[in-house]
């Protein structure tokens, strides 16, 4: 199983409470899939910087889940043409072992006090 994090704008026309029962439904549909749920984050309404779909505003919710790659190509299919969704994006969470190894600081020694600058010369 991969983890992944997927981004949901909920127009609000066509949800009532605000969406958490879209977050209940998003969790049933992992869950029977043999997923499991790690984070559940509901961001609330956030106004756009331009309309989607003629809507000016919409319901943010942020969900980070454990389930198969191919389960997650069917939950693309599942909410691509639902109605109640205005923007949809799912990413891997995992980033693999040598790329975290490259984006790691290394230890330096500290830096020598810069040295006064020097007079102008004329």
């Amino acid at each position: 199983m991969k983890k992944y994090e997927a981004v949901f704008i909920l127009d609000p026309r066509k949800v009532d409470d605000e969406g958490k029962a879209f977050a209940g439904q998003f969790e049933q549909l992992i869950n029977g899939w043999g997923g499991t749920m790690v984070e559940n984050v509901a961001m609330g309404r956030k106004t756009f910087a331009r309309e989607i779909k003629k809507r000016k505003a919409g319901y943010y919710f942020d969900f980070v889940f454990e389930v198969d790659p191919a389960k997650e190509a069917m939950l693309r299919d599942e909410f691509r043409l639902d109605e109640r969704v205005l923007r949809f994006l799912s990413i891997v969470y995992d980033r693999p072992e040598h790329v975290r190894s490259k984006l790691a600081i290394p230890e330096t020694a500290p830096m020598a006090p810069a040295a006064p600058a020097a007079a102008d010369a004329e």
